[in-house]
């Protein structure tokens, strides 16, 4: 499969699984458009490595994925500088846990305009230049969660479920047009979002971060194993290939069996 002359935005992908999609995007040939905040002597050590490796253009930008003009802009530049947005994924996430009664409302306000609108915003964004040039891909990035529940975890729960929702729609709206519009829900994956839970939990108990990744993993999943942000980056490339070409409106598990129960 060659994406040589297709520019890929991924939105949170300075690192995790935006990274390990960016990653296997620039492998097959895109053009990436890295979003997210962080450390920026970090950021753009991530983009230029990227850059280097895989011998690609790589641009970011930092758009606050809270403010719609900014996710349309984000879109816009892509456009711009690199001719067209033709791989769309929407990654950018962030979570908290606490009881609904307990919830700090400006957090759920976070992640529904995080995890939720901006995917949105980026879509609307970007459908126009894919109906001309009658092709792109959509991929939002979903989770369990977006197909089943957990406690404590109302805003993100919420958020995930209502992405399946515009995946659907999207996918609807866009059939015939060349555009697939499809959701991954990965289960657990090794990243620093998780790391930070393990370490959380291996401290209350008093134990090694090792000696609680097997119950950790044992609640939700009957395959006890983390997926890796390379393998979904494989799984994002695949439904940009043409044997995914009719592909479209799907919420794909990765998800070492979570959702099968």
């Amino acid at each position: 499969m060659s994406l040589s002359g297709r520019v890929a935005l991924v939105t949170g992908s300075t690192r995790g699984i935006g990274l390990g999609i960016a990653e296997a995007l620039a492998a097959a040939g895109a053009d990436i458009v890295m979003g997210g905040q962080g450390d920026p002597a970090e950021i753009e050590q991530a983009r230029a490595g990227l850059a280097a490796r895989r011998g690609v253009r790589v641009l970011f930008d930092g758009a606050d994925m809270r403010e719609p003009e900014a996710v349309a802009g984000m879109v816009a530049r892509a456009e711009r500088e690199f001719g067209a947005v033709d791989i769309l994924v929407n990654n950018a996430g962030i979570q908290t846990t606490a009881p609904i009664e307990a919830f700090p409302p400006e957090r759920w306000d976070a992640i529904i305009a995080i995890n939720l609108s901006a995917v949105f915003h980026a879509i609307r964004a970007a459908i126009p230049g894919m109906r001309t040039r009658g092709w792109g891909r959509i991929i939002n990035i979903a989770s369990a969660h977006g197909l089943v529940a957990s406690a404590q975890k109302v805003a993100y729960v919420a958020a995930k479920h209502g992405v399946l929702g515009v995946t659907k729609v999207a996918a609807i709206e866009l059939a015939g047009a060349g555009v697939t519009v499809n959701a991954i829900c990965p289960g657990w994956v090794r990243t620093p979002l998780v790391e930070a839970q393990l370490a959380e939990r291996a401290e209350r108990h008093g134990q090694p971060v090792e000696h609680v990744e097997h119950g950790f993993l044992a609640e939700k999943q009957p395959l006890i194993a983390f997926t890796t942000p390379e393998q979904i980056g494989a799984l994002a490339a695949f439904l940009c290939s043409d044997a995914a070409a009719t592909m479209t409106g799907g919420a794909i598990p990765i998800d070492g069996g979570w959702t099968a129960w």
